[in-house]
């Protein structure tokens, strides 16, 4: 594989960080993680990290390129889950650690899409979002049903409000997995925690796919940077954490 990748995680004005992502990158197969602990609940930052670390060392113990995608997702998050529920077990369920992610495995020209909560990715190409997950949130569904506009949305009551996440009860939460997205070359792919996307538009977002030259330098991971800040800008002096992970498909 091509590709050209970066990592961003800022503190936001908050006192810690409690978002978690990494890039893991092998041969065959490449895999973006981001996890997001939940502030509002006890020991978000352990949430993130236990998830995480489940994620990434399945990633890394797999034959790549992974046989069967989304069934290899599922399994991920499923496992996570269960070990962020551990964390938690000794616990009243309303202060058990949580967490929402978003998780991305890229390989033989195509991606899979995993999420859980208000996690996102992203898919820019040509300057433009091509495509982007759908929030497990109330405003998500408002927007869906055209009850409200997404820019009515960055100032809803419930914006902060998701409907599944990791953690806290057993059942396994619901997850959305996609099928294979086909990706050209100079797409970008985004993973990011919900402090990253919140008070930016697509027109944004797209900012990370610019570059002069696909050959040339790499100019991701200052894109990354670029759009941290205007996010923290935007949202100051209430920014959350802001992490992102991102991938440019070249080949």
């Amino acid at each position: 594989m091509q590709i050209e990748y970066a990592k961003v995680s800022a503190l936001g004005d908050r006192k810690d960080n409690q978002d978690r992502g990494a890039v893991v990158v092998a041969d065959q197969a490449a895999m973006m993680i981001v996890f997001d602990g939940m502030g509002g609940h006890s020991d978000g930052a352990r949430a993130a990290e236990t998830g995480l670390r489940v994620v990434q060392d399945l990633f890394m113990a797999s034959d790549l390129p992974v046989l069967d995608p989304q069934g290899f997702l599922y399994m991920a998050l499923t496992r996570a889950h269960d070990e962020v529920v551990g964390l938690g077990q000794d616990l009243a369920v309303d202060f058990r650690p949580r967490a929402t992610c978003a998780i991305c495995l890229v390989q033989e020209g195509g991606a899979f899409w995993a999420h859980i909560g208000d996690s996102r990715i992203y898919q820019v190409r040509d300057g433009r979002v091509l495509k982007r997950s759908r929030d497990h949130s109330h405003v998500e569904v408002l927007i869906q049903e055209g009850a409200i506009t997404e820019e009515e949305a960055k100032d809803h009551p419930m914006r902060n409000f998701v409907e599944c996440c990791l953690g806290g009860d057993s059942p396994v939460p619901d997850m959305s997995i996609t099928n294979c997205i086909k990706l050209a070359p100079g797409d970008v792919l985004l993973a990011c925690s919900d402090g990253l996307w919140s008070g930016l538009k697509d027109e944004d977002m797209a900012e990370i796919g610019a570059n002069d030259d696909l050959n040339g330098k790499n100019r991701l991971a200052e894109n990354l940077k670029a759009l941290s800040i205007k996010a923290l800008s935007i949202n100051s002096p209430y920014s959350d954490n802001t992490t992102g992970t991102a991938l440019r498909w070249l080949g």
